[in-house]
């Protein structure tokens, strides 16, 4: 692709760098950016620079802070005794959107995977056990993705805390909402068989 100006050639290719960003959208996002007024430009590149210069991750859960205790792990609403264990900070922020949560998380930076070089002494899973000896934490629940990688990871982990005294759980799997049986992978129907629930009818049903 031909560009008119080589500083327009280098925004492109440092914007398609992003993920999801082709050289098109980057084009289209370099063109847009030229058109807006100076001053949104220079907010835009002040909040990325800020963004790595001045984001920190919690001491205790490894979640994204603006301090050395995030905002979850400082709020005294929030159930220390249950501990939501997961494989990024985007996983607390979508875990967040539900509401449902009431405890605190723990990030681990990754999932097990020997084949990628990822061992257990490359994630955050020491201070998980720590926290578990301290005797406070009654729960711990995985919330990993349904692959190799995270039941890999979620049996490690649940051997080292055989020891103790806890509830282990992990968030359920089964069919999505909306979703029809013949276009479901097996092993999600296997699993949806294997922890199915309780039926209990609703009040319209119960009549």
């Amino acid at each position: 692709m031909e560009y008119p100006s080589k500083v327009i050639e280098s925004a492109v290719s440092e914007l398609s760098k992003l993920p999801g960003i082709g050289k098109k959208t980057a084009l289209r996002l370099a063109l847009h950016l030229l058109r807006q007024p100076e001053s949104d430009a220079e907010l835009l590149g002040g909040a990325i620079i800020s963004l790595r210069r001045d984001i920190r991750y919690c001491d205790s859960c490894g979640n994204i802070s603006d301090d050395s205790m995030c905002q979850i792990c400082s709020n005294p609403r929030r159930d220390p005794s249950q501990i939501c264990v997961v494989e990024d900070c985007k996983d607390v922020i979508a875990l967040e959107n539900t509401n449902q949560f009431q405890g605190r998380y723990h990030v681990l930076g990754g999932l097990i995977n020997p084949l990628m070089g990822i061992r257990p002494s490359s994630l955050n899973i020491d201070p998980l056990l720590q926290k578990t000896k301290e005797g406070e934490v009654k729960e711990i629940i995985f919330a990993f993705a349904a692959n190799l990688e995270g039941d890999t990871t979620a049996f490690y982990i649940s051997r080292k805390l055989q020891d103790y005294n806890l509830r282990i759980s992990s968030i359920a799997r089964g069919i999505p909402v909306g979703s029809d049986l013949e276009f479901t992978d097996e092993i999600t129907l296997a699993r949806s068989i294997m922890n199915r629930t309780l039926f209990s009818p609703t009040p319209e049903n119960s009549h």
